[in-house]
């Protein structure tokens, strides 16, 4: 979704007032409040070549950021392709000269064979299925015959990525393939679950980058780019308005980190799966246990995988995980946030509750 038209108005009116607040003031300074007929009005002629550059420099910043955005765009926007499903429409991002595409895994769903369309809907290529990674909601898929001008995207370093730096959200929202929004980043390190419904793989996904660059259906899979020219995440989601149900939350977006796509997307490429997600895991499978209240009373443990990290540590089917590095767990939901923001080989409390009675163990945690 692009900028509302009131946006752009409030937009135009501040930087109107901004242009008008240094008029005032340069001309104030560089007027005599006694001068009168007969008096030097030197200083004013002054103050007037002073405020003319100024009031000239204006207009050249702001072509300046239109030609940034105009080259990002013309840079990065060939990288961007439209992938069409059995079910629907979604973005995703060309990853290397043979023909690899990453996408999200909940644009390419339960298919195996895709058309992707390049940004400017010059042609339909066939492509297939890599190997998808609901986990961490990605996907590799690989164009059959890749031609010989496909123009491999260039991935940033995540750890450059900071709050207030202007991106571009490019993607086929709606189906409008080669779209592009603007924002800026306006968080990192955000930790969000998506609804295991409606397209959702139901994944908890750790440090997210959170942009205002509107992410509408069909951005998924698609590219946030810096001004660099860089793909600096896989805007995935939009925040949902608990107000307004089902509808998107204005200006709160998330990418997965260019970090986490190149790990997951190299290992798909390279094995054909994700051997290494880097993801801590507990190693049981769990359900929310709702009490009295019906309300999230803790995970039950309905089953424990033989050797892993909660079966060294003596958690057994049947109990109850409660805590969880010492913060109350209520739901399945809270134990896989609270595990996102840790490492596998952390060291961690988990208190159980089995038949009436807490136990506390220490958990070496291991991968998912």
């Amino acid at each position: 979704m692009t900028p509302s038209l009131t946006s752009r108005r409030r937009a135009a009116v501040a930087a109107a007032a901004a242009l008008c607040a240094a008029a005032l003031v340069a001309g104030c300074s560089g007027s005599d409040s006694s001068a009168g007929p007969g008096k030097d009005v030197s200083s004013s002629a002054s103050a007037a070549a002073v405020t003319s550059p100024a009031k000239a420099a204006a207009p050249s910043v702001s072509t300046d950021l239109q030609n940034a955005y105009q080259k990002v765009v013309k840079d990065v926007l060939p990288s961007v392709v439209q992938i069409t499903t059995g079910e629907g429409l979604g973005s995703g991002v060309v990853y290397d000269a043979r023909g690899h595409v990453v996408t999200n895994a909940h644009v390419v769903g339960e298919d195996k064979k895709f058309k992707v369309t390049t940004a400017r809907g010059s042609r339909s290529l066939d492509a297939s299925l890599v190997a998808s990674y609901p986990e961490q909601d990605l996907a590799v898929i690989k164009i059959d015959d890749a031609p010989k001008d496909l123009k491999p995207a260039t991935f940033g370093d995540s750890a450059k990525v900071e709050i207030g730096q202007i991106v571009l959200a490019m993607g086929s929202p709606l189906g409008l393939s080669g779209s592009v929004t603007q924002g800026i980043v306006s968080a990192t390190g955000r930790t969000v679950s998506e609804p295991s419904s409606g397209g959702g793989t139901g994944a908890t996904l750790a440090n997210m980058v959170q942009t205002s660059a509107a992410i509408n259906p069909g951005n998924s899979g698609g590219a946030l780019v810096n001004l660099s020219d860089q793909v600096i995440g896989i805007p995935t989601l939009a925040a949902t308005d608990p107000q307004m149900g089902e509808g998107a939350a204005p200006g709160i977006g998330f990418a997965i980190p260019a970090s986490t796509v190149r790990n997951i997307a190299d290992q798909i490429i390279k094995d054909g799966k994700v051997t290494n997600s880097g993801r801590a895991a507990l190693g049981i499978t769990g359900r929310t246990l709702v009490g009295q209240d019906f309300e999230g009373a803790g995970v039950s443990v309905a089953s424990v995988k033989e050797g892993g990290p909660a079966d060294k540590a003596g958690i057994e089917a049947g109990d109850v995980v409660v805590k969880f590095d010492g913060t109350a767990v209520r739901t399945m939901q809270a134990l896989s946030e609270a595990l996102a923001g840790h490492k596998p080989g952390d060291k961690v409390d988990v208190t159980v509750d089995r038949d009436g009675a807490q136990k506390t163990v220490r958990v070496t945690l291991g991968t998912i």
